[in-house]
């Protein structure tokens, strides 16, 4: 079983609501808790490999998963804004007003990443 930690800093200039929004739209099942930063805790991984699939970048999101593999866990952070749309966007540097932060950690975390990210590259035989 997966484990799914979020964490969203919330500017004055924001509305929490939006920002739980956006973190439910890709994590429904998403336990909010905290109000700055916002935090939850989700086990569901199905609708972020939905999206995943569905705007065509899940080889960018495994090298990515992978790349910051650590013993049980990846990090990363996804950008909050496209997030408020219901989109899937990984950050790889800081924004102003912040990103959601991603841990998943997983006892089987290569079989997580290959179940939500799995690589559509063609293999070359020869």
């Amino acid at each position: 079983m997966s484990e799914v930690r979020l964490s969203a800093r919330c500017y004055p200039t924001e509305d929490s609501d939006k920002i739980i929004r956006a973190i439910k739209g890709i994590f429904p099942d998403a336990q909010i808790d905290g109000e700055d930063p916002i935090t939850a805790v989700a086990s569901s991984l199905e609708t972020f490999g939905e999206l995943l699939k569905r705007q065509r970048i899940r080889d960018a999101a495994r090298q990515i998963m992978r790349r910051h593999m650590h013993g049980n866990s990846t990090s990363f952070n996804l950008n909050k804004q496209v997030a408020t749309i219901g989109e899937v966007s990984f950050s790889e540097e800081a924004h102003a007003l912040g990103d959601i932060e991603v841990v998943i950690t997983s006892d089987e975390l290569e079989a997580v990443i290959n179940s939500i990210a799995p690589n559509t590259r063609s293999k070359v035989v020869g």
